[in-house]
């Protein structure tokens, strides 16, 4: 009998060359900027496995829906963060890192976003906070779209160039791999929550 770890990959697999899998990519990367705990690169590593000529395609999908996600974070710390904001921020125990971030972004600004775009930190915990920062919009959508574009079509680069060998890793050694992804996003949580 197959793991959940192995159902839930063989059906991703299928779901990227289903009709699909552009819009569930977009959906979690959307949502993942504003107010879904789990990463796009979740989805966006095994799509990219099964389908390498589309790496690059899924990587701008991830980068479109993480901007206009990102959008929707800014503006829900900008005008709705007394009530909805702040919800999320509790949701995942976030008020100390939250006031961290907050009192980045009035130093360093569009810096924080380009650098902690990159990390697993939370990215909407960025975008909410650039919101409540009211960071410039113009820049806060230029960094946004320069740090989730840098990473994503990484990993879509990766694919691309080494894509059979880490397609036979992947495979080799899901559970462990399932585990290592598991543990950079509590990381990255942990990061915020204590760093």
């Amino acid at each position: 009998m197959a793991s959940p770890i192995r159902a839930l990959y063989d059906w991703t697999l299928k779901q990227a060359e289903g009709p699909y899998a552009a819009v569930v990519l977009f959906v979690v990367a959307f949502a993942e900027s504003s107010f879904f705990p789990l990463p796009p690169d979740v989805l966006l590593l095994p799509m990219a496995l099964a389908c390498r000529d589309k790496a690059y395609r899924y990587a701008l999908i991830c980068t479109v829906g993480s901007v206009l996600g990102g959008l929707l974070g800014y503006a829900i710390g900008a005008m709705f963060y007394a009530t909805f904001g702040a919800w999320i921020i509790e949701t995942y125990h976030l008020q100390d890192a939250f006031k961290r971030f907050h009192d980045g972004f009035n130093e360093w600004g569009v810096w924080i976003i380009l650098a902690k775009g990159l990390t697993p930190i939370p990215f909407k915990l960025v975008t909410i906070a650039s919101g409540v920062a009211h960071l410039d919009l113009v820049a806060f959508v230029l960094a946004a779209t320069a740090t989730r574009a840098l990473r994503f079509y990484l990993v879509a680069l990766l694919v691309r160039r080494f894509g059979a060998p880490i397609k036979e890793f992947v495979e080799r050694y899901l559970t462990w791999v399932a585990l290592g992804v598991l543990l950079i996003i509590i990381f990255g949580f942990w990061i915020v929550l204590h760093g």
